[in-house]
């Protein structure tokens, strides 16, 4: 084989690298479109522009009361932004896991590689009430910044929304958002979302409760608000998801989405959806991080898999 054959080979060969390597890069700008970067697919946050990983942390249950469950959540936190995760939701209604979070981090010397969302709540509805509930939530978290700031279930929300964007005009948030995660607050949810300035909302969603895709998510698409998903697992409303498939067999059309296990075909389908940027499922074990880490890798289901993988469920026994 000629010279000029080998080089043009190579040539060619490197030009389609360089070109692969780009669009995983690169991605798409859509809000809804998720990119592909480091082996992670990232949706963006429409108010920024900044890109994060579909799969977050959510930590209700990070108040270890035994050694073994402290070190058990030391190692999902370290392996989350080891595995170039980033999202960390918690409250200070969590019990001590704002304090446990703030701990943690620091022992693991990973605070900046994470996107810490935390939440204010001003029941007796005064601003020093979410004042000292944010400072409270710094000193706990052992921080000066926080990423997302939400106003837990509402509460509050016309009296914290205009602190929240002083304190984010003093750098001291980054982002400020509003929650649920029961259906009826959705009418609520809906008014402050038509009426007041928001990067994100936090939302319960999953296959076995598909209420906020109604209204709830097309309407954050339309505004343009990034979308936190608690609950993916199921709740409240429709029970844990797992109970209902123990008996199933993952389908083998799972595959045609880069499913791997029942945990990844739910997390899948919650973040395909265009409006959702990232979930938040609960882990307190590295291997149930390491199983939805899955999830925010691959294909993701298409409009007509969605329908599929709903389909499918609505006809297994309840």
């Amino acid at each position: 084989m000629s010279t000029r054959i080998v080089n043009a080979l190579i040539n060619r060969r490197t030009a389609l690298l360089l070109a692969m390597a780009s669009g995983a890069v690169a991605g798409f700008a859509a809000t809804g479109t998720p990119t592909f970067a480091a082996g992670l697919l990232r949706k963006i946050i429409p108010s920024s522009g900044e890109k994060i990983p579909l799969i977050g942390v959510g930590t209700n249950n990070y108040s270890p009361t035994t050694p073994e469950e402290r070190a058990a959540r030391r190692a999902v936190l370290e392996r989350l932004t080891a595995a170039g995760l980033s999202v960390i939701d918690t409250a200070p209604l969590y019990r001590e896991s704002e304090r446990v979070i703030g701990e943690l981090l620091a022992e693991i010397g990973n605070r900046s590689k994470a996107f810490v969302a935390t939440k204010v709540t001003a029941r007796g509805g005064t601003r020093q009430e979410g004042i000292a509930s944010m400072d409270e939530s710094m000193r706990r978290l052992r921080t000066n910044f926080i990423e997302l700031m939400q106003v837990h279930n509402l509460i509050g929300a016309e009296v914290l929304l205009p602190l929240m964007a002083e304190w984010v005009a003093a750098k001291r948030i980054r982002y400020v958002g509003i929650t649920t995660s029961q259906d009826a607050q959705y009418p609520d949810m809906l008014r402050l979302m038509r009426t007041q300035k928001l990067d994100f909302i936090q939302v319960d969603y999953s296959l076995g409760n598909r209420g906020a895709a109604a209204e709830v998510l097309p309407l954050a698409a339309e505004k343009g608000f990034a979308v936190l998903v608690n609950l993916p697992f199921g709740g409240r409303r429709d029970g844990n998801l797992f109970g209902r498939v123990r008996e199933q067999k993952l389908p083998d059309w799972a595959a045609e989405f880069d499913a791997r296990s029942w945990g990844q075909l739910f997390l899948k389908y919650v973040v395909s959806h265009p409006a959702v940027t990232c979930a938040i499922p609960g882990m307190t074990k590295v291997a149930n991080l390491e199983d939805n880490l899955g999830a925010a890798q691959g294909r993701l289901p298409d409009a007509a898999m969605r329908k599929r993988i709903e389909a499918y469920w609505d006809a297994l026994p309840a």
